[in-house]
């Protein structure tokens, strides 16, 4: 690797820059389509019971658009990849608001999967920002676009209301609002990312990379299968990563129904679920200040006993709203910050760099597969056993990443690429 130039550093600051201010663009897009959609669903079908299907459209289909933004980025580089992916959930947006319009629920489940790419784009941010970050700073600069989504997830579900209110004024369904605001959002972040991430951080690094150490970028890759075996670091942070994410889904998306079968009104719904969204973003910059000081692993072991003590308070809480589910969820959300940091993180370091936008986009795609999987199972779980039991089980999936901690302590620790 070539060394660092003044040059690169400020390529790198402006680059993180440019991406905190996308996500909060993205973030109010995504953020309010997620608000809606199953509002949507429910008006257009009139009934609860297939209303959930759009939603897990948008999950499935973000999986599938961080593989395919993550391939794009592979070959022309991250501002190509990433506004690609808002630009497709944009037209996502436009389709769910022509859905709402004219009732059609086959129209909503194909806008709210395109609308999964823009979910797809705000999370391989993080990794554009790794690009370029010296190897003792990757982590910091990971969390900080992280951190950014806070912007985004607070403000977005706030303007509902008010893009409802718009929306009616010009005779448009009320739902249809936010929708129209989740196009602009997402619209605004594709047209920010084309503009403005110049020099491309991922082509950047390139030129500067020795050719000698991380090969020829423009030659023909292996396949990420064989990138894995060779790499088996990388599998650990995959592992990590989507078991944290798994844990932190599965008991998030039951937690509404937990308390409302309690008798919780609305608006404590509402207050546990941003205490969560606290705990997942706000101190991100603090987590990876910390993964960058004491390491990957040592963060993984953190963030596996915070899911642990998160599971075990919120499966202990009793119907309705409780301080111990107020404790669980936020704890939740802080142990899912710190397996998505330090295992991206791993992820990274762990192949080179020309492979490295397809094995990242890989780990999203298994992230996002497994966290629509978990959801499900977690309604079934429910139903079936009891929301305790269900904390139980994602209390096993969390142990998962000890066992990745474990067995990474006897891998080789030094990283593959700078």
């Amino acid at each position: 690797m070539a060394a660092p130039t003044a040059t690169a550093a400020d390529v790198q600051r402006r680059t993180v820059a440019n991406l905190v201010a996308s996500q909060a663009l993205g973030g109010v897009g995504v953020s309010t389509g997620i608000a809606v959609i199953v509002l949507l669903a429910e008006d257009i079908l009139g009934s609860a019971g297939l209303a959930g299907l759009p939603q897990s459209a948008q999950v499935f289909g973000s999986a599938a658009g961080a593989y395919g933004i993550a391939a794009l980025s592979q070959r022309a580089g991250r501002r190509i990849g990433l506004a690609a992916g808002y630009a497709t959930g944009a037209s996502g947006a436009v389709l769910c608001v022509l859905a709402a319009v004219v009732s059609s629920f086959a129209l909503l489940m194909i806008g709210a999967a395109l609308l999964g790419c823009a979910t797809a784009a705000n999370s391989q941010a993080r990794f554009a920002a790794t690009d370029l970050a010296p190897a003792t700073g990757r982590a910091r600069a990971l969390s900080i676009v992280v951190w950014a989504t806070t912007i985004g997830a607070v403000l977005g579900p706030n303007l509902v209301g008010l893009a409802g209110n718009g929306a009616a004024a010009v005779g448009l369904p009320e739902l249809a609002g936010a929708l129209v605001l989740a196009g602009l959002g997402t619209g605004l972040a594709a047209g920010f990312l084309q503009w403005r991430l110049r020099p491309d951080p991922l082509l950047l690094s390139r030129e500067l990379a020795d050719g000698d150490a991380d090969g020829d970028p423009g030659a023909p890759r292996p396949h990420v299968l064989t990138v894995l075996r060779e790499h088996p670091r990388a599998i650990a942070g995959m592992v990590a990563v989507a078991a944290g994410h798994v844990t932190m889904v599965s008991v998030m998306v039951m937690t509404p129904l937990h308390m409302d079968h309690g008798g919780a009104d609305l608006e404590l719904v509402g207050f546990v679920i941003s205490i969560h969204v606290l705990g997942m973003f706000a101190f991100a910059p603090l987590v990876g200040w910390y993964t960058d000081r004491a390491g990957q692993r040592v963060v993984l072991l953190t963030g596996a006993a915070i899911l642990l003590a998160a599971v075990t308070l919120a499966g202990r809480s009793p119907e309705g709203a409780s301080g111990s589910l107020v404790a669980g969820l936020f704890l939740l959300g802080l142990g899912w910050s710190c397996t998505l940091v330090a295992g991206s993180t791993m992820l990274t370091e762990a192949v080179p760099l020309p492979d490295r936008p397809t094995v990242q986009g890989t780990s999203d795609l298994v992230m996002g597969v497994c966290a629509g999987i978990g959801g499900a199972a977690g309604g079934w779980v429910v139903a079936t056993w009891g929301f305790n039991i269900l904390n139980v089980a994602a209390g096993f999936v969390a142990l998962a990443v000890v066992v990745v901690a474990v067995v990474v302590r006897r891998m080789v620790t030094e990283p593959v690429g700078a």
